[in-house]
Parts: C-alpha cells; sequence; structure tokens
C-alpha cells in the first residue's frame, strides 16, 4: 500500500525507544497503534470516546486519552504507556503506592488512574487531596475502589517528595 492509499509510515517514541511502524491507517488511533501494532496492552479500551481514562497514555509527559488522538497527530513526539512507566521491581513511586494500597478491584480503571496521578505528580508532587480529587475526577472507576485510590495517590505524592529531597 502507498501514502495515496490513507495508509503512511509513522516514526514516534514509545516508552523510551525510536519505533517507526512502516503502515498505518490515517483513521487509526494511538491507542489502537499502541495496543495492536505495539502490543503493549496497559491502555485499556473503555469508552472510545475519551471521557472514561481506561486509555490515558502520556504524550511528551502529559495525560492524554489515547482513544482519541489519532496516531498520526503524535508523529515524532514521546509516548509512555504503564508499561514504560516502571517495571515489576522497579516500578514508578506511584505504581508502587498503588500496589502497596491494594488500590485495584477489577483492575480496569487502573492504567488511567495510574497515568493520570503520575502525570499530576511529576507537575505538582505537592498535590493536595483536592487537586488529586479533581486531577482523577474524570477517570472512571465502576468497582468503587475511589478511597484506595486517593490513598495510594497520596501516599505516592509523600515518596515523590522523599525522593526529590536533597
Amino acid at each position: 500500500m502507498t501514502a495515496s492509499c490513507g495508509v503512511e509510515p509513522l516514526h514516534l517514541e514509545v516508552n523510551g525507544q525510536a519505533c517507526s511502524i512502516p503502515g498505518v491507517p490515517r483513521e487509526a488511533t494511538l491507542l489502537h497503534l499502541v495496543r495492536n501494532d505495539l502490543g503493549l496492552n496497559g491502555p485499556k479500551y473503555g469508552c472510545g470516546l475519551g471521557q472514561c481514562g481506561a486509555c490515558t497514555v502520556h504524550v511528551d509527559g502529559v495525560a492524554a486519552r489515547a482513544c482519541v488522538i489519532p496516531a498520526h497527530g503524535v508523529a515524532g513526539r514521546a509516548i509512555t504507556t504503564l508499561e514504560g512507566l516502571g517495571t515489576r521491581g522497579r516500578w514508578h513511586p506511584v505504581q508502587a503506592a498503588f500496589e502497596d494500597a491494594q488500590a485495584a478491584q477489577c483492575g480496569y480503571c487502573l492504567n488511567g488512574m495510574v497515568m493520570q496521578a503520575a502525570a499530576l505528580l511529576a507537575r505538582d508532587p505537592h498535590a493536595s487531596e483536592a487537586r488529586i480529587r479533581s486531577e482523577l475526577s474524570g477517570n472512571l472507576c465502576r468497582c468503587g475502589t475511589h478511597i484506595e485510590i486517593l490513598d495510594a495517590v497520596q501516599r505516592a505524592a509523600v515518596g515523590m517528595r522523599e525522593v526529590m529531597r536533597p
């Protein structure tokens, strides 16, 4: 296929690695690319409208809803998925705090909650409870583990502040 058929190559950075995907349809979303072409299953398909947060990734460090972002719209940019945030044995402070607080039940919202919280705490490691609640208000959790999630983010904030101390 050629570019005239609506399929073009795409170059971007995913989880710190340069990626070149030879044939990406112009209508493909970033979520489709990450899950189907790159095999990264942290971001989930939830609503497909950018409203539930299950598909959240970082684009140049900013939390973004991958289900509504055209894949070609992030050409040349740095994408971080849950898999790139941290790894087992070397968790990001937010991932570690979610584990410590047992902040997951079914786990479907977990990707979005962790990615949204990590982006917030990278910007503001002193985020208040009200700020955390506001930041996570657009992420849906159907299981009702909001109390545990809030606890996890507050724990992560403390952990991140401790890491940042001189």
